[in-house]
């Protein structure tokens, strides 16, 4: 087996900080390398993650809570255990309709979470970065 100098493989949620990202959400940037990133997102009841779209393909746990979540121009609730999948391009939202935890799947990863101004990397949790 190789070795993991350069790459953080084993990441613990504890030391991992939350970043504010909208009213009523907080998200942790877990895990990523340029073909792959996994997002926990906290929400608070009522908060919303506003409609948007972006290139890459997205494929979201439900860890905890329920959610109104719309793709495209379906509408589903989906609660603790649920799954759902976001093809690139097409504008998607949630409302949070009791607390709870997303973990997102982002391919390739979102280039825009790890930047600051400066394109320098925002999180040095991540893989070593």
């Amino acid at each position: 087996m190789g070795t993991t100098e350069t790459v953080k493989v084993f990441i613990e949620n504890k030391q991992v900080p939350w970043e504010a990202t909208a009213p009523g959400m907080q998200r942790k940037i877990m895990a990523w390398d340029e073909k792959l990133m996994v997002v926990k997102v906290q929400f608070e009841k009522g908060a919303i993650g506003q409609l948007h779209q972006h290139y890459h393909s997205q494929i979201t746990h439900v860890e905890s809570g329920i959610f109104e979540v719309e793709i495209g121009e379906e509408k589903k609730i989906l609660s603790t255990g649920d799954a759902f999948y976001i093809p690139p391009n097409l504008l998607h939202g949630a409302v949070c309709l009791e607390p709870g935890v997303l973990i997102d799947i982002f391919s390739p990863m979102r280039e825009d979470f790890v930047k600051n101004a400066n394109g320098e990397n925002a999180n040095s949790n991540a893989n070593g970065r």
